[in-house]
């Protein structure tokens, strides 16, 4: 088979990890939300929080990102 082919079959699976940060991001403020409906005098203690949790989850999607992109250039 062509190398190209199996860069491309690469780094799809890598944008896999895009799409489960996104529903991790979605699932961490789904979940706050709840939980701030449920105790609101909780919430301003917790939001910083969910913050740190979307910007991890966010920093594993773009790790995902590079690694698709070097697999296809290089």
């Amino acid at each position: 088979m062509d190398p190209i082919a199996f860069k491309a079959l690469g780094a799809g699976i890598a944008c896999f990890g895009m799409g489960l940060a996104a529903l991790g991001v979605g699932n961490i403020f789904g979940n706050f939300l709840s939980g701030a409906l449920r105790n609101p005098s909780a919430a301003d203690s917790q939001f910083a929080r969910a913050f740190i949790g979307a910007a991890l989850a966010e920093g594993l999607g773009i790790f995902c990102l590079v690694v698709a992109l070097l697999l296809l250039f290089t």
